[in-house]
């Protein structure tokens, strides 16, 4: 019995180890092939610095790495080169130092930054970043007034009616929520968030909900598991107002 466990302890080990090498040979791929792309964008910058897309590319490059800060010093460089260029520039530009600093936390800033952005190609992205910066910060109703902005040209993207759907949802308002999150389900019915989403709201207002759940365990399990404590919020809120009308 012994020898067993020994063997099963060598063979789990012997899979550990293999399972690490995997996953540093990945990494070091990954990051190499990073390494090569930022030495190309470099390289193209150096070669034509009047083109504003090699700096917003490379920029985006930094913060997939997390290299905010090298982004940020990037962009401002490049606002600083194309600061009489015409404003579809200035504003991509500005796009991309919005999301050095959405991806970097500092949503204050992100804010300022999306609200400076004029150009008409770009507006309805930055209401959906203003949207999302704020409902980062916690504050959705302001959210809502810019992600209902966005929904105004954008009226059947799945994207802007979820968000609507979450803050409307955080704010209790659960039967408008409900037609967002229909339209979201409606062009993505396998969007395991939503689905999840929805079912809550299903619960608050007595509809059946057991679908929604199975739907978004099987699209997306990481959501609907990490959402139990959520799903326990409504389920107490589901019972409180059912005794309410007892206590009366």
């Amino acid at each position: 019995m012994k020898e067993n466990n020994s063997d099963k302890i060598k063979k789990l080990q012997k899979k550990n180890q293999e399972n690490q090498r995997k996953y540093i040979k990945k990494r070091e791929s990954e990051e190499k092939k990073a390494a090569q792309l930022t030495h190309q964008l470099v390289a193209k910058i150096d070669a034509d610095p009047h083109n504003y897309h090699h700096y917003y590319d490379l920029a985006t490059l930094l913060v997939e790495g997390k290299s905010y800060e090298q982004a940020e010093e990037l962009l401002m460089k490049a606002l600083g080169i194309f600061k009489t260029a015409d404003q579809d520039v200035l504003d991509t530009l500005k796009f991309g130092l919005g999301n050095v600093y959405y991806a970097a936390e500092e949503y204050d800033k992100a804010i300022k930054i999306f609200q400076e952005i004029d150009d008409q190609k770009l507006q309805s992205e930055a209401y959906i970043m203003l949207a999302q910066s704020y409902m980062a910060k916690g504050d959705n109703k302001r959210a809502m007034v810019f992600a209902l902005s966005a929904q105004s040209t954008r009226q059947k993207d799945p994207v802007v009616n979820q968000m609507i759907g979450d803050n409307l949802l955080a704010l209790g308002n659960f039967s408008q929520a409900a037609d967002f999150y229909d339209l979201t389900l409606k062009a993505e019915p396998q969007n395991g968030k939503a689905n999840f989403n929805r079912g809550l709201v299903a619960m608050v207002l007595g509809e059946d909900f057991e679908d929604y759940f199975k739907k978004a365990k099987q699209y997306d399990p990481t959501y609907f598991k990490n959402g139990q404590q959520k799903l326990k919020d409504i389920e107490k809120f589901v019972q409180l107002n059912k005794k309410k009308p007892n206590q009366d």
